[in-house]
């Protein structure tokens, strides 16, 4: 698919050094590490621009009064529990801190992947079949085995990174998945598993950003030899886009060109932005689908603070559309900073802030200009 460059990368960001941005990270889940990566990064990027930032391993006692009121935007790179459910959003509302990234019930109710696809299925969203099943309770397991089975996927029911996710295609080893789930205390989502090709798509603002194939070694790529129409082949994969592969290996491939007719690549990208609005999510998330053998998308969850590392997808697809690390930090920021209500043009806008460039929407109102040949928009 042919592409035309995009525009120059006209931010819609404060000058440097008119706002205190705090970069908060760390926390207390399971993906602490990870938000530490992402967190430095942000900092750093923002720091290159002259920015004003305020880089903190945060915890749930030190958040106060004192500590946001030192701070004009809270960039938050928080990754799981407290982080990423509502937790530290629902504080920061209490205290009328500025801060990035959804509400805290938007937040809430991605992080939850039932309440989640509970609604995607409300709004008409596809999404795979699946059961929730409670702690030491194995009747409900054999009968998902059964019903949604063999091929499933056993995931925690609030949780990110792909931590204590399991691909199975036994009754034994179902019950193993689920117990090692139960053996925190929680119950455990099993899922009939979508055998096709994996995509996953930023939305900023109200805009897709270009979507991205992710193949990892031994994957759909590596598998057999006869092709479906939808593209990918019917053996099974050996690997899949685990912990490994999103944030260790350098085997994993992004893929832009990843050959999607126009009309698959527009429906991942409509019930992608109609997720993120089913929830309510704002500023910026991480849709991830499947797409199916005969070509048609499955959203599997939404991720409302993705990743800033290294490895991450949302960074990727921002700088595929002509927006730098850094100036993508700054947009977010700036999403932010209009929700105070000292936006850009009003008489009570700090001096320095820019206004937004001019542009020609594709869906909302932010200053995109649609790019040739495909409903994402370069930035």
């Amino acid at each position: 698919m042919s592409r035309r460059q995009p525009p120059p990368d006209v931010p819609l960001a404060p000058e440097p050094g008119v706002l205190r941005i705090g970069v908060w990270m760390g926390g207390p889940s399971r993906e602490r590490e990870v938000s530490l990566l992402s967190g430095v990064a942000v900092a750093e990027a923002l720091e290159a621009l002259g920015h004003d930032v305020r880089a903190t391993d945060i915890q749930p006692d030190d958040v106060s009064a004192d500590r946001v009121a030192d701070l004009d935007v809270i960039f938050l790179a928080l990754h799981g529990a407290w982080g990423e459910d509502g937790g530290v959003q629902a504080h920061l509302e209490r205290l009328g801190a500025c801060y990035t990234g959804s509400g805290p019930t938007a937040s809430r109710d991605a992080m939850d992947k039932v309440v989640s696809k509970e609604r995607f299925s409300e709004q008409g969203i596809p999404t795979p079949a699946f059961r929730l099943v409670e702690a030491d309770d194995d009747g409900p397991v054999a009968e998902a085995f059964e019903t949604l089975g063999p091929d499933l996927v056993v995931k925690p029911v609030a949780d990110g990174s792909s931590i204590d996710v399991a691909m199975v295609d036994t009754a034994g080893g179902l019950l193993d998945a689920v117990r090692r789930i139960w053996g925190r205390g929680e119950p455990a989502l099993i899922e009939r598993r979508i055998l096709g090709r994996e995509f996953t798509i930023g939305i900023l603002g109200e805009r897709t950003l270009p979507v991205v194939e992710i193949r990892t070694p031994g994957g759909w790529y590596d598998c057999g030899d006869d092709t479906t129409v939808a593209g990918f082949r019917p053996t099974k994969p050996a690997t899949w886009y685990d912990y490994t592969y999103k944030y260790l290996s350098n085997h994993t491939q992004y893929v832009f060109d990843h050959g999607l007719d126009a009309g698959a690549e527009t429906r991942i990208e409509e019930v992608s932005l109609a997720a993120h609005q089913a929830l309510g999510c704002r500023d910026l998330s991480r849709v991830d689908v499947m797409l199916t053998a005969d070509g048609q998308p499955q959203v599997l969850e939404i991720n409302t603070i993705p990743g800033f590392t290294s490895h991450s997808l949302v960074p990727k697809a921002a700088q595929r559309a002509g927006l730098a690390f850094g100036r993508l930090c700054e947009r977010i920021v700036a999403l932010a900073w209009a929700r105070s209500g000292r936006r850009p043009g009003s008489s009570d806008r700090p001096a320095g802030v820019r206004e937004t460039a001019p542009g020609r929407p594709v869906r909302g109102t932010d200053d995109f200009e649609t790019q040739a040949g495909t409903g994402t928009a370069p930035l």
